[in-house]
């Protein structure tokens, strides 16, 4: 692919700073490379190799978040959590297979988009989101994720609205995440799609970037308050919904 593709080296930096650009964002908030980084890969390589190669990266990024913070994920969450994005994963699939993504597409943008823009309005909100909000939340953010590469965002609603510590927050969608990336990561590896040797030495290349965005990340995360860390996360979020406004709008 790195033959096929003849990157310069304005190519190589630009694809580069995308990549660091999106794990600072994932090791502030646990989600968002795909959002970040995709637009920007998708002029260099096609979608078919984008989506594969930021699976691959997120994997080794979210258990680098998950190693050391495991002793805060709050495992009644995620195991709220877990079934309703399995679920949500099996319906993205067939949903990519058999329909036309667009609607749902713009659907979530919109919905992403007025919530972040509530959250930031509104200064007095209920203390606690109700645990039976893990039913939407994980399945639609299966769905996206399984579709779009980037559902995590729901998670980080959900979470954030049920934990008070903002380091259970980070480990347990890290959790999440990890989980999501390992189910994409076999059905890609099944489907013979790392058997590409040149894209497998292109992510190869892009780990020490990857790895320098996270530990930016995660130093930025760790001065926040609780506060301004879902503060952080909302205007994340808004971010989101506005980047699959976009998408929905250039497809």
């Amino acid at each position: 692919m790195l033959a096929q593709l003849s990157f310069t080296s304005l190519d190589w930096l630009i694809i580069a700073l995308a990549i660091g650009a999106a794990y600072i964002v994932f090791g502030i908030a646990g989600f968002g490379t795909a959002l970040v980084a995709g637009p920007v890969l998708i002029h260099f390589m096609p979608l078919s190799r984008v989506i594969p190669l930021l699976v691959l990266l997120d994997f080794v990024a979210a258990f680098g978040n998950l190693l050391p913070s495991r002793r805060d994920v709050v495992r009644d969450e995620l195991l709220r959590l877990l079934p309703c994005m399995a679920v949500g994963c099996a319906v993205g699939v067939m949903f990519l297979l058999r329909l036309k993504t667009d609607v749902l597409l713009l659907s979530l943008g919109l919905f992403v988009t007025a919530y972040a823009v509530y959250a930031l309005a509104v200064t007095v909100r209920p203390a606690r989101l109700a645990g039976y909000w893990a039913v939407p939340m994980g399945v639609v953010g299966g769905l996206f994720g399984a579709m779009f590469g980037s559902g995590g965002f729901l998670y980080a609603i959900y979470l954030s609205a049920r934990l008070q510590v903002k380091e259970q927050v980070r480990a347990t969608q890290s959790a999440l995440i990890s989980s999501s990336t390992l189910v994409r990561l076999s059905l890609f590896l099944f489907a013979g799609v790392y058997a590409d040797s040149d894209l497998l030495l292109l992510a190869a290349w892009l780990l020490p970037v990857m790895f320098a965005g996270l530990w930016i990340g995660r130093r930025v995360a760790s001065k926040l308050s609780r506060e301004a860390f879902v503060r952080l996360v909302t205007w994340l979020v808004l971010a989101s919904g506005l980047a699959l406004l976009g998408r929905y709008l250039s497809g």
